[in-house]
């Protein structure tokens, strides 16, 4: 008897961890370059042959890699990624990998994030632009030119956050591995003037919200029916 409550408390663990991740993403549902956050559960096995039993996981957490739709805002201080790749920003906590390119340029020439820090290049190395020379122009490789002259290029990196990743903010993810920058793939590059929406399908979300939470009440009935089984069992043996 005992097992059933041991089983519906791993599911209901296991749920609460969903409805967190799905909270998050309805969040994040208007973010900049956010990507959704789903969770994988598997089966742990108590004992052998007739007497195991199955138990559910934590479960892991994985980054959503589908794209988001990309909106033209006509900024020059605005960049998308077109393709499997991120941009790399400076932080307190070290490099940050994100697809939010909300950029802009600081009285001293840096290219800055939205949040304040210094975008890298393929070097990882802050990139410095000229601030008297106004807003450069990008081409798809990511290059910058301000009038005729090569100023500097938005690295674009190839990253896999891998299970149980860490965010940084909003859109941010704190790479557990040093990032390798792109070379030479035709299908990566940036817009410029565009920026990438979050991936995230509110309906979708939302659709998930409600299985949950029945998927919670089913759990809750079965706890309160173990309950009422060993009551009634503890009852009968009493009386005897």
């Amino acid at each position: 008897m005992q097992d059933s409550l041991y089983v519906a408390l791993s599911s209901q663990i296991a749920l609460e961890r969903r409805l967190d991740t799905i909270a998050d993403n309805v969040a994040n549902a208007s973010t900049i370059g956010f990507r959704a956050t789903g969770v994988k559960f598997e089966d742990v096995v108590s004992g052998t042959g007739p007497k195991s039993v199955s138990f559910a996981s934590s479960g892991n957490t994985y980054l959503s890699n589908a794209h988001g739709s990309m909106t033209e805002t006509g900024n020059p201080f605005d960049f998308a990624i077109q393709g499997d790749a991120w941009f790399a920003i400076e932080t307190p906590v070290g490099t940050v990998m994100t697809r939010d390119g909300r950029f802009s340029m600081n009285d001293a020439g840096e290219l800055m994030s939205i949040e304040g820090h210094p975008v890298l290049d393929s070097g990882g190395a802050p990139i410095q632009l000229d601030p008297r020379n106004g807003p450069p122009k990008a081409g798809a490789d990511g290059s910058l030119r301000q009038g005729d002259q090569l100023v500097g290029a938005i690295g674009l990196y190839d990253f896999d956050p891998g299970q149980n990743f860490v965010r940084y903010g909003n859109s941010g993810i704190v790479p557990a591995r040093t990032p390798e920058p792109v070379t030479d793939r035709s299908d990566v590059g940036v817009a410029q003037g565009f920026l990438e929406e979050s991936n995230v399908n509110p309906v979708l979300e939302m659709t998930r919200l409600i299985m949950v939470q029945r998927a919670f009440e089913n759990t809750a009935a079965l706890i309160r029916q173990a309950d009422a089984t060993t009551d009634d069992a503890i009852k009968t043996l009493g009386s005897k």
